[in-house]
């Protein structure tokens, strides 16, 4: 599916958009509701992610498929692995057999796991036969994606002894780390990170709770990006968020204040208001907390005309797709002077964007929504616009209610 965007007739907007739950926790809380069934989840995130992770857990024999869900995989890997009796066949799309899973394994394998490759050494399809894993002492590098460290956590209660964690190294992506021991806290299970060790004790039970799922501030992102590229005076309103956010990428309330952006905080909603045009002609972000908005964020440098250097986007190749490279083809594509390492990205300013651009997707739901707020500033087209069900089924339909007219073409 090919859409054409442009922008509203005005760029001053004002407009309420309701948000799933967040993705992130929606994943953890499927699986802890698989472990402790007393748990009930509300607002659950309508992503094909948490769609196909509900679906996945239900299974306890044969073929479970993920598609593109890394999230799914990596937590799914831990969970059949730990639950006994368990013999499935773990797989994912072309993309995700690309993309590793060793240290993961390996750590399972030294907690007692059984599992095998099928095809390829250290990647997906996985042969997993759960078993009860005995041993609750394991370490594993902590500059690695932070969806393996959390799905060894969210299995650590169940297990005999729970799990004491040593992370080896500096550790990215703290936020999806503290997420985790904060959803595992919410449902009485004790926990502590204390330096560079993660303890959790084992819990059989919990009582029965209702957790109502915040939504997914990733998703809000491409609101703030709109917000950044129009007129003083717009308005965009959002529910359901909390100022006490357990998302790392609540932090863009504070990053959007260099791009004029202000968020109000109401009851059970957010407002961001445009209140200035930004007059910064550089900003400077290290990234390894969140490395999710990395697109957004350089897309809104973009529109605006501002330079910019992003560091710590070292799990971005790992992603969907290469980020850093699709980043570069895209921005590239528009006009820009982009340059990236296996880490970094830099942007240089300029005020020229190229009209009438299609960019690819690359089966990566982020590159669509972070690109689409360009139509502020010019026609686009996007390519295969349907991949954004993975985490956001309902942006082309919100975009349209902010006034942007889309097209299929």
């Amino acid at each position: 599916m090919k859409l054409h965007l442009s922008g509203p007739s005005s760029n001053l907007l004002n407009s309420y958009i309701k948000i799933t739950g967040s993705k992130s926790e929606s994943n953890r809380l499927l699986l802890l509701n698989a472990l402790y069934p007393g748990i009930t989840i509300k607002n659950l995130s309508n992503s094909d992610d948490a769609a196909v992770m509900q679906k996945g857990i239900l299974v306890k024999e044969g073929r479970v498929d993920i598609h593109h869900a890394g999230t799914a995989m990596r937590f799914l890997t831990a969970y059949f692995a730990s639950q006994e009796g368990a013999n499935v066949t773990l797989t994912g799309s072309q993309r995700m057999q690309e993309r590793p899973i060793k240290i993961l394994v390996d750590t399972l394998k030294n907690l007692g796991a059984d599992i095998d490759y099928l095809k390829n050494e250290d990647y997906p399809p996985l042969l997993i036969k759960g078993k009860t894993l005995n041993k609750h002492k394991v370490s594993l590098p902590a500059d690695i994606s932070s969806q393996y460290i959390s799905a060894l956590l969210l299995i650590a209660p169940s297990l005999e002894h729970g799990l004491i964690l040593e992370l080896v190294g500096n550790i990215t992506s703290v936020p999806y780390i503290k997420m985790t021991l904060g959803l595992l806290e919410q449902i009485g299970i004790t926990s502590s990170f204390e330096g560079n060790t993660v303890s959790v004790l084992p819990k059989k039970y919990v009582s029965e709770s209702c957790i109502t799922v915040e939504s997914d501030w990733s998703s809000a992102s491409y609101f703030y990006s709109i917000t950044a590229l129009c007129e003083e005076g717009t308005e965009i309103s959002l529910s359901s968020y909390r100022k006490d956010s357990l998302q790392g990428d609540s932090v863009l309330k504070e990053l959007y204040k260099d791009f004029g952006v202000k968020t109000i905080f109401k009851e059970d909603s957010i407002s961001l208001v445009k209140t200035k045009t930004s007059q910064i002609a550089n900003v400077e972000y290290d990234l390894a907390n969140t490395p999710d908005l990395a697109q957004t964020l350089a897309v809104t440098c973009f529109g605006l005309g501002i330079g910019c250097h992003l560091t710590g986007l070292h799990t971005l190749k790992i992603k969907e797709t290469d980020r850093l490279l699709a980043l570069k083809n895209e921005l590239s594509k528009l006009g820009a002077k982009v340059s990236v390492t296996n880490k970094t990205l830099t942007l240089e300013s300029s005020n020229k964007i190229n009209s009438e651009v299609a960019i690819d997707t690359y089966n990566d739901h982020r590159m669509a929504m972070a690109f689409a707020p360009l139509a502020l500033k010019t026609a686009i087209t996007i390519n295969d616009a349907e991949v954004v069900s993975k985490s956001y089924p309902d942006f082309w339909k919100d975009l349209e209610q902010l006034g942007f007219k889309i097209k299929d073409l």
